[in-house]
């Protein structure tokens, strides 16, 4: 799923590569979002992995950056699937994830 994962910057590697123009997208870096570039969005709708709220959010995030057009059009839904993950990582507090993990 990800690879050179850092606390900060999560790499994702796409099942179906995007393609625009000349370009071959084959690696997305998903970047922990700061408090300001939820601004407009509801958390818990990022974590039901919403898709409106991803394509807000993903734009202000991601490397290369993946435009709105790019996400609804070029973005295959495995793809995005891979990405959301790693957003809600991102938003979960520690307490949370420890709750979840099998090993707590």
């Amino acid at each position: 799923m990800s690879e050179a994962n850092t606390p900060a910057l999560r790499t994702v590697t796409l099942d179906y590569p995007i393609t625009r123009g000349e370009q071959t997208i084959t690696v997305v870096q998903v970047r922990k979002p700061a408090s300001g570039e939820l601004r407009d969005l509801s958390m818990s709708a990022l974590l039901n992995l919403d898709y409106n709220a991803l394509e807000k959010l993903l734009p202000r995030i991601t490397m290369p950056l993946l435009s709105k057009n790019d996400i609804s059009t070029l973005l295959d839904p495995a793809d995005l699937t891979q990405m959301a993950t790693e957003v809600m990582d991102f938003l979960l507090p520690k307490g949370a994830k420890a709750a979840l993990s099998p090993n707590a």
